[in-house]
């Protein structure tokens, strides 16, 4: 009987999403958030966001979206639980559908070479979508709506159950475009609606 309730809690955790921190070698992916609480976990998802948009060039005006600290509810030790942390930001730049795809291009290639492996990628013109995961078992994402919007996320794998300071949100006005989630800067560059121009050939 105590061997057939740990194999019903060992297929519990796998079903959640979550799993056991640290379980597998400890130089993976799994072993490398082990010990990691909630706050490190939201700061670490804040710079994977930072550094994201810091390759993206020329720059895009950008917001926090509403975030969340879910309670990963299938693992319990003790009195100490575990957590995951969500954050998000909102692209308030317009991308228009021809700079769609060298924008996500841009995000593409930075995460590739962050070493992050691209599990999934949505080609869409109008609504493309990338999915990743970084070395520490992050999932990122990438997704452009109807509108032009790009929305970015990073989840945290589960994580040791803290206090966690979210980093504050810029107070919208409910009837601004902000609020209502619609992009309304217009960039020369991502607005623009050719295509990126080719580079020049080096041929003779």
């Amino acid at each position: 009987m105590k061997y057939r309730t740990a194999a019903m809690a060992l297929a519990l955790l796998t079903l959640s999403g979550c799993g056991l921190m640290g379980d597998g070698d400890e130089n993976g992916a799994k072993g490398k958030a082990k010990n990691v609480n909630m706050q490190q976990a939201g700061d670490r998802a804040e710079k994977i966001l930072d550094d994201t948009f810091a390759a993206i060039q020329p720059p895009v005006e950008t917001q926090r979206g509403p975030s969340g600290d879910p309670i990963c509810t299938d693992f319990k030790n003790d009195a100490t639980g575990t957590g995951q942390v969500i954050r998000r930001r909102h692209v308030m730049t317009v991308i228009s559908a021809e700079r769609r795809g060298s924008f996500m291009g841009v995000v593409e290639r930075h995460w590739k070479k962050a070493g992050y492996e691209i599990t999934t990628v949505r080609p869409s013109k109008e609504r493309p979508a990338i999915f990743a995961r970084t070395p520490e078992d992050f999932e990122v994402t990438v997704k452009i709506g109807d509108e032009g919007q790009a929305f970015f996320s990073v989840s945290s794998p589960c994580v040791t159950e803290s206090e966690v300071t979210e980093p504050p949100r810029k107070p919208l006005d409910p009837n601004s475009p902000e609020a209502k989630g619609l992009p309304y800067i217009k960039s020369p560059f991502w607005s623009a609606g050719t295509p990126v121009p080719s580079p020049p050939s080096n041929g003779g």
